[in-house]
């Protein structure tokens, strides 16, 4: 593919996720608590929730260039799901970080913390399909089932979350979708 219009869909992808991530954090509220909403909104104030604001865009942002470039480079798919899981270690990774260092979090940091996220994420994306690299049939197939477990993890850690710490609500100490 050529490079500038690889470039341009990068850059969409990341100012659609980076519209789209904040605007789940109110979606549920905004929907009167809605169920459907709430699997992939966040519907609570938990890591795991902000990190859905990641997530999600994420996906439908691959699935959307997947069907309009993305089927046409053999690496496409491992790619995102690689860039998607960096996002998400740089949230968790770097929030756990200031929190446990500064005693509490600040949500200007937070912000900041997603923003850099995302762009590393789609930095990570292009610079990785930009090279050209090939990847077998059988890793495509992998990434396309991590894909899928993502996007199932998303719903299912939301219906029943495992009660650590990355998936409890710090103000209200409760897991998963609040009803």
């Amino acid at each position: 593919m050529d490079t500038a219009k690889l470039r341009g869909w990068h850059i969409a992808g990341f100012f659609f996720t980076v519209i789209l991530g904040p605007l789940l954090h109110f979606t549920y509220e905004w929907s009167g608590d809605s169920f459907a909403v709430g699997l992939f909104s966040a519907v609570n104030e938990s890591v795991w929730e902000h990190l859905k604001m990641l997530i999600v865009p994420m996906l439908v942002s691959t699935l959307i260039e997947y069907i309009f470039y993305g089927r046409r480079i053999a690496c496409f798919l491992p790619v995102r799901l690689l860039s998607i899981l960096l996002g998400m270690l740089v949230i968790i990774t770097v929030f756990y970080t200031y929190t446990g260092i500064l005693g509490k979090s600040y949500v200007v940091v937070d912000i900041i913390l997603y923003f850099v996220a995302v762009y590393l994420s789609f930095r990570y994306s292009y610079l990785r399909l930009e090279s050209g690299e090939s990847c077998s049939y059988f890793v495509h197939v992998l990434a396309a089932m991590g894909l899928l477990l993502l996007a199932a993890a998303v719903v299912v850690f939301t219906l029943n979350p495992p009660e650590i710490p990355l998936f409890q609500d710090p103000l209200t100490g409760a897991y998963g979708i609040l009803r």
